[in-house]
């Protein structure tokens, strides 16, 4: 059985192990081996992961099967003053995928979300990220397109995607 608990420990271990071994297999053949290697220390350093939960206020969530992680999300409720929650990050480790633990992430954060009067939940997935399809399976729509300079000469090519909740 996945229980979902909120991640406690600051230094962001099996978040960090999880974005080490999906990221490449996910991004290998979306993104150059130095963009990939980039994002990953600009997004999941330990002062990074730090940031988003005690500065930007993200909320880091772990999916668990006997006490071991098999996924992870984070997300930040009234994102820049939309009343929309906005899911910054959704993985499932490889070996777990399709087993609806991602589902059981979104529906959690959208409950959450729906506690803090929310109306939306949103994301930005890239253009080429197989993902995506997920995302719709599950009634998300893209919204709008976005490249997002993240310096060094690197942008993010994303869809936005908004599911509206109830």
């Amino acid at each position: 059985m996945i229980v979902i608990e909120h991640n406690s420990d600051f230094n962001f271990t099996d978040i960090r192990a999880i974005a080490e071994e999906v990221w490449p297999k996910t991004y290998g053949t979306i993104l150059s081996k130095q963009q990939l290697e980039y994002m990953m220390n600009m997004m999941y350093s330990v002062a990074s992961l730090q940031t988003q939960a005690n500065e930007k206020q993200h909320h880091f969530i772990l999916a668990k099967e006997n006490d071991v992680t098999v996924g992870f999300a984070s997300y930040e409720y009234d994102c820049n003053g939309t009343n929309k929650t906005k899911i910054h990050k959704i993985y499932i480790l490889s070996n777990q995928q399709g087993k609806g633990i991602g589902k059981l992430l979104l529906d959690y954060i959208a409950n959450e979300a729906q506690k803090y009067n929310n109306k939306a939940l949103f994301l930005n997935v890239n253009k080429y990220n197989p993902a995506q399809h997920f995302y719709k399976k599950l009634g998300f729509e893209i919204t709008k397109e976005e490249v997002i300079d993240i310096g060094q000469g690197y942008v993010m090519d994303d869809y936005v995607m908004e599911k509206t909740i109830n």
